[in-house]
């Protein structure tokens, strides 16, 4: 569940009240925890924050943060202990043994297999299909992975240990664990008689290993979905509990390093080379030389936060330079990368860009993609890049018209362009010679063209029209729709007007505004994908809530307002026609506040 990235919607501190609930409830899943175990887990004056998140797959997930590490995370109203918890109280949930090799796949996202369980002297835990349990590695008793129990104990053995035996929710390594502090698990060895037994079973294990490397895959199943990183980091990170002593000297005390040296970067540094990366990276792959000179809250707002890597966000009050005009300031002074010059009174512009500094010759773009690009690469591989559906405006003949197009077979519900129509009119007057003789631009009424055309009021009075008149007449009387047509697919015919993309503001709160985007769908557009973009771009919050009276329709939801940058991302990068877009008119006005 927590393999790729989550969203967090909302982060609180926990009420008093909400507190005694929350040790209620922790006392009723878990009896064995005494009441100064509670008291250790929720205490009553230390701070507790309630982190609600979106898993990658848009599970509403709420978590409960101690000493900024995730200690629980409630999931479809049932709450489930982390890592960081059961290495504290090992024995809270029932544990299933199994291999270090497993561990790997486990965190690629795969659930524990039965075949790759180890089946200890006093035999498996007692569980119930959906009983909550965890997973730890031979000859350590500290879990490394919860999840739900895919069945019973007594299904276990009856089905020859064969099968899915854990559904797996969290692991240790994933990105809920990254959540917290980065600990790594402690050391818990297993009682005398589990050790024997277990290290008699490893030693027959590990042999087979070296002649069958496919038994471990077997064991977890087929369905791994993650990449190569994830099981290199799996491999680097889990080296502790690896079968090989030696090997864990060497490789432990590699990554002992390497987490120092993570450990010496303080946020504020961290925040630091983010900027600059992004800084160099604009330069490289976004500014163009067209462009200058170019507004500097506008290369930040366009360019930088667009080449942000997923999963972090560029706050520049968070570095040591606090505002972009001094980050600037520097690149300029002490790197000689731009030259930065206040145009207006106020407006400082980027001039000019040394494109042949070493620096930023030697700066190698990250190989991920912007957000805004892999939305319009279609999300993913083997999609097809998105490109704006082509609408046509038709209409279609009613019963009222039916005589008129009775010569060219046109019945009721015959779809036609505007220009047909005409042909069509004009072909019936001059066939049936109702030009008017003295005045070309007239066309004699006769009994069709009457009932047709004419209102009752009007059948004594009205002799002739003029062409425009007749014709507009004509379409004005048949219904009108509308034709989109996406590339590869078949056209798509639909009765009255098409609706536009509509973008609003509303306020939230005393004096907080949000932007509403809706009818994304209409037009071929993901509205998560679209969200995606935008939160990427303006480095704000993004919601998406199911649209009331609508079927299968999301409204987008963005904090601020963002009129004029939806109204950018939908007008250049996906090139949607002004004429279908509603509420550009509603982007804050530009100018200083008096």
């Amino acid at each position: 569940m927590f393999g790729k990235p989550f969203r967090v919607k909302s982060n609180t501190v926990l009420k008093g009240s909400d507190r005694r609930k929350l040790k209620a409830d922790l006392s009723a899943a878990f009896p064995s925890l005494s009441a100064d175990d509670l008291s250790e887990l929720a205490p009553n004056k230390e701070e507790i924050n309630v982190v609600k998140i979106y898993a990658h797959k848009g599970e509403a997930v709420t978590l409960y943060v101690l000493h900024k590490n995730p200690i629980f995370f409630e999931l479809e109203k049932r709450l489930y202990p982390t890592v960081y918890v059961l290495w504290r109280y090992p024995a809270l949930l029932p544990v299933f043994r199994t291999w270090a090799p497993v561990l790997q796949k486990l965190i690629g996202g795969a659930d524990l297999m039965l075949p790759g369980v180890v089946m200890p002297s006093c035999g498996l835990p007692d569980v119930k299909q959906g009983s909550c349990c965890a997973v730890a590695i031979v000859n350590n008793r500290a879990p490394v992975a919860i999840g739900k129990a895919a069945m019973s104990s007594a299904e276990m053995h009856s089905s020859g240990m064969k099968g899915r035996g854990v559904s797996i929710l969290h692991t240790y390594m994933d990105y809920l664990w990254a959540f917290g502090d980065k600990s790594n698990p402690p050391s818990l060895p297993d009682d005398d008689d589990d050790v024997e037994d277990a290290n008699g079973e490893q030693c027959e294990v590990s042999q087979k290993e070296e002649y069958k490397d496919d038994d471990v895959g077997k064991c977890v199943g087929e369905q791994q979905s993650s990449g190569e990183t994830v099981e290199d980091q799996a491999c680097c990170g889990f080296e502790e509990l690896s079968l090989t002593e030696e090997e864990d000297k060497v490789e432990s005390s590699n990554e002992k390093s390497e987490e120092t040296q993570d450990e010496q970067k303080t946020p504020q540094e961290e925040m630091d080379a983010l900027l600059l990366q992004c800084f160099l990276h604009a330069l490289k792959s976004k500014v163009k030389r067209s462009e200058l000179p170019l507004l500097t809250s506008k290369f930040l707002r366009n360019h930088m936060f667009t080449c942000c890597p997923s999963g972090k966000q560029l706050d520049i009050k968070k570095s040591r330079y606090k505002k972009l005009s001094k980050f600037l300031q520097v690149m300029q002074q002490q790197y000689c990368l731009v030259q930065v010059k206040e145009l207006t009174k106020g407006v400082e512009s980027i001039v000019e860009v040394d494109w042949k500094n070493p620096q930023l010759r030697s700066f190698s773009v990250p190989e991920e993609a912007g957000v805004e690009n892999k939305v319009l690469q279609g999300g993913g591989e083997g999609e097809a890049p998105y490109h704006p559906p082509e609408i046509t405006t038709l209409y279609s003949v009613s019963a009222r018209l039916e005589p008129l197009f009775l010569d060219t077979n046109k019945r009721k519900g015959t779809t036609m362009h505007p220009a047909e129509v005409r042909s069509i009119v004009t072909d019936y007057v001059k066939k049936n010679e109702l030009v008017d003789e003295n005045n070309k631009n007239y066309v004699t009424i006769n009994p069709t063209l009457c009932d047709c055309l004419l209102e009752k009021s009007e059948y004594h009075e009205v002799e002739s029209l003029k062409w425009d008149d007749l014709f507009s007449r004509t379409l004005g009387r048949m219904q009108e729709c509308y034709q989109v047509v996406f590339p590869g697919q078949a056209p798509i015919v639909k009765k009255g007007h098409i609706e536009p993309i509509d973008i609003s503001v509303a306020s939230r709160g005393s004096n907080k505004k949000v932007t509403l985007i809706k009818n994304l769908e209409v037009y071929g557009l993901d509205p998560a994908a679209v969200a995606t973009a935008l939160q990427h771009r303006v480095q704000a919050s993004t919601v998406l809530q199911l649209l009331p009276g609508a079927k299968d329709r999301v409204l987008v939801q963005i904090q601020g307002n963002q009129v004029h940058q939806v109204g950018s991302l939908l007008l250049d990068q996906f090139q949607i026609p002004r004429k279908y877009i509603q509420g550009l008119d509603k982007a804050p006005k530009s100018g200083k506040k008096k």
